[in-house]
């Protein structure tokens, strides 16, 4: 009789614990796929670099994004998520049930941010740009690429990446480390010159001499149809051992340029001042884009040495001496009329 008694106990014990092992379950999925709130309420959530998974899980329930840290935690571990979540901004909402929280979290669905990089952007302005932008800080983004070992891990000789952070659109997280940054730019910067590597290599330039004088070319126009002429000028003024006599190298070589350059400037014996110095600079003074890259490597055929502004954005070329000076005559007189006109 005893026995009997001890089964039913056992059989009703049994089936008690299968009730409450089933509600249980049914209230962890009912945890899982229920929001917060009904209301939507959008929130941006910021994960540091570095942040655990239970570091994160506070967070959220601190936000109310979640219910409990706990169930969320064991989800995780059930779902095998990983311990460290990406960093980076999120966009979560109230109405997101906690299995959608942790699926965007795992995946590293971060909100991103279009940053723009114009052709011919200096070092400078394009960190500007990115602290504007809150992607990073502009001290630690200038730091970094002025890293003589960085620049050299990326299999480039040159004191600073100026030339190789490649202009285009990109789409980044805030608050990322500069070598993030930095890599995406020099990616494509490599993908950028690698159709040019054959002709660059037929031509006997190396990588520095034509990324040097693209910069200088870039910086010279936004024409696209000049770009081959200027580059015409400058090939030939190195060939004929005449200075290039380039007014944006000496402005990159003036630390604090103040929008005027003076006689005094053009005077001045820094590395960059190409009025001064025989050849090309000691670097790019700007990220050319791929069509002034393109211009150095297929210039147009002439036999222009000088070239000076006709004040519309666009360029006068000369053969000789004579022809450029009437030119500098002309257009600064053209010049000085609309100035006296305005």
């Amino acid at each position: 009789m005893s026995f009997l008694m001890t089964h039913k106990r056992s059989v009703l014990l049994a089936f008690a614990m299968f009730f409450v092992g089933v509600f249980l379950l049914f209230g962890f999925w009912y945890y899982l796929v229920s929001p917060t709130h009904e209301r939507v309420e959008g929130r941006v959530f910021l994960v540091e670099a570095g942040s655990s998974l239970k570091q994160v899980a506070s967070e959220l329930e601190a936000r109310g994004i979640i219910r409990s840290k706990e169930f969320f935690l064991l989800w995780a571990r059930v779902a095998g998520g990983s311990r460290n979540i990406k960093a980076g901004e999120y966009q979560l909402n109230t109405n997101m049930s906690p299995l959608s929280v942790f699926d965007i979290l795992r995946k590293g669905r971060i909100i991103t941010h279009a940053v723009t990089i114009p052709e011919g952007f200096t070092r400078k302005q394009i960190a500007e740009t990115l602290a504007l932008k809150g992607i990073v800080s502009k001290k630690e983004f200038l730091r970094f690429t002025a890293d003589r070992d960085v620049v050299k891990s990326y299999g480039i000789s040159a004191h600073t990446l100026e030339g190789y952070l490649y202009p285009d659109t990109y789409h980044f997280s805030r608050n990322l480390p500069p070598k993030a940054i930095v890599e995406v730019m020099v990616k494509r910067f490599w993908e950028a010159f690698e159709p040019f590597r054959e002709r660059a290599t037929e031509l006997g330039k190396d990588l520095e001499e034509v990324v040097t004088l693209a910069s200088i070319v870039e910086k010279e126009t936004g024409l696209a149809d000049e770009r081959p002429l200027i580059a015409s000028v400058f090939l030939n003024r190195l060939r004929k051992g005449i200075r290039l006599a380039s007014d944006p190298t000496v402005i990159y070589g003036i630390s604090e340029f103040n929008g005027n350059l003076t006689r005094t400037d053009l005077m001045a014996r820094t590395p960059y001042n190409t009025y001064v110095i025989k050849g090309l600079p000691p670097g790019p003074i700007a990220n050319p884009g791929t069509a002034s890259i393109r211009a150095v490597l297929y210039p147009a055929e002439t036999d222009y040495l000088y070239f000076v502004s006709k004040n519309d954005g666009s360029h006068y070329f000369s053969k000789t001496l004579s022809e450029h000076n009437r030119a500098v005559r002309k257009y600064q007189r053209s010049r000085r009329r609309s100035n006296a006109g305005s």
